[in-house]
């Protein structure tokens, strides 16, 4: 048999296409196998040939494989509100603290969403929550410099505490450090967070002093004790001079307070305040130089907001266990709670007290909160020296209620 070229085929086939046409079943078939004959051709080839050229190949739209999208723009747009009012949280964090957030804004009429889209946050998984925003999420990390200076005289008559022997179930032990805002430089003055963290609740409460000196670090320990909404039972610190003083020893063992230092140049035995000054502090404050009474004025404001949002509306995790197997560590952690569901459910806050969470809780707006923040921010950008964009753009985005860009 002679080799034809495909134009050659092609008439061929052709030729036989109304006759492929009127015939039968059988007829068809035939056809088709005279026609693998003469073009060596197969016969699907063939016969899709002729369908091709009678035009009778019906093409059939298939349709997209998989589920059907869920999550539209305009619900997207709520979930990156939520997103930057819970300062920009992982998604395990924001599916625990969806619920609390989105009552909050039904509450104060602050979320345009139908109920089907509501309904639809309030079931939305955390892994769905990460893909979502996986375009909008950008990290921020700034350098601080550190500026502890020892202390010494009291060191023998305070007890060391580690990390790890301190597991303490109930709330009221606290760990307590500052955060210097001095920029570049830590020559001359510049204010200072105390930035105080109960280790069972994780409860934050921070507070700007105009310096390290031992008096002012002093007088704010006592106006946060004022704001705890549990009792104080244990101070840890780490060994600045700061808070190694006699003014504060004495005060922890006439009012029956554990005073406890960490091991020198171990920051890990406070890992629970350590973690705080970065994500309650820098990433709202940012690492620019303050020293001016206004800029102290203005972050003392920003923080009295900034607690309410975070002790009733951020949820964090909490390690539960840690195991080693050879090289590798296995951490399991205890479901997302916000720290006031972690003392409301805590059974020693008495009813009094677990009340009052309630009632302060019904009437917290945090997008009104969140407003209120920005503005602060925004006059506190210009108080830092020199002058300076602030470097924590997640917090301004999420004071803005707008994803950062």
């Amino acid at each position: 048999m002679a080799i034809l070229s495909m134009k050659t085929r092609k008439e061929v086939i052709g030729a036989q296409k109304k006759a492929y046409q009127k015939a039968e079943k059988k007829k068809k078939s035939e056809i088709i196998s005279s026609l693998c004959e003469t073009t060596g051709l197969s016969r699907d080839r063939i016969s899709r040939i002729l369908r091709e050229s009678e035009g009778l190949k019906k093409k059939v739209k298939r349709e997209t494989r998989g589920r059907k999208k869920k999550y539209d723009n305009s619900l997207l747009t709520e979930l990156q509100r939520i997103w930057v009012i819970l300062d920009c949280s992982c998604g395990k964090r924001m599916a625990a603290g969806m619920k609390g957030v989105l009552e909050a804004l039904i509450r104060f009429d602050e979320i345009s969403a139908d109920e089907e889209a509501i309904n639809k946050l309030r079931t939305i998984s955390p892994a769905t929550i990460d893909r979502l925003l996986s375009a909008a999420k950008q990290q921020f990390i700034g350098k601080g410099r550190s500026t502890t200076k020892p202390g010494t005289l009291l060191k023998k008559d305070i007890p060391m505490r580690t990390g790890t022997d301190w597991n303490e179930n109930s709330p009221g032990f606290v760990e307590i450090d500052l955060v210097a805002h001095c920029g570049d430089t830590t020559a001359g003055e510049y204010i200072n967070t105390l930035d105080v963290t109960d280790v069972c609740s994780g409860w934050t409460e921070t507070q700007a002093v105009i310096n390290k000196a031992q008096v002012h670090v002093f007088e704010g320990i006592k106006d946060i004790r004022t704001r705890l909404p549990f009792e104080l039972y244990g101070i840890d610190s780490d060994n600045g001079s700061e808070f190694i003083n006699h003014q504060l020893f004495r005060y922890c063992k006439q009012e029956g307070i554990l005073f406890t230092r960490s091991r020198s140049y171990r920051k890990n035995d406070s890992c629970y305040v350590e973690q705080k000054n970065y994500t309650i502090v820098r990433r709202n404050i940012g690492y620019e130089r303050y020293e001016s009474p206004d800029a102290l004025r203005l972050m003392n404001e920003y923080y009295a907001l900034l607690r309410l949002r975070t002790n009733f509306f951020m949820p964090s995790l909490k390690l539960e266990s840690k195991t080693r197997d050879g090289a590798r560590i296995k951490k399991k952690y205890y479901d997302p709670k916000t720290p006031c569901q972690r003392l409301i459910e805590s059974e020693h806050l008495d009813e009094t007290q677990k009340k009052k969470l309630i009632e302060t809780y019904q009437t917290i707006n945090p997008a009104e909160i969140s407003r209120k923040m920005i503005a602060i921010l925004e006059k506190l950008g210009k108080a830092s020296v020199p002058y300076q964009e602030y470097s924590s753009k997640v917090a301004r985005a999420a004071l803005s209620l707008k994803p950062p860009v």
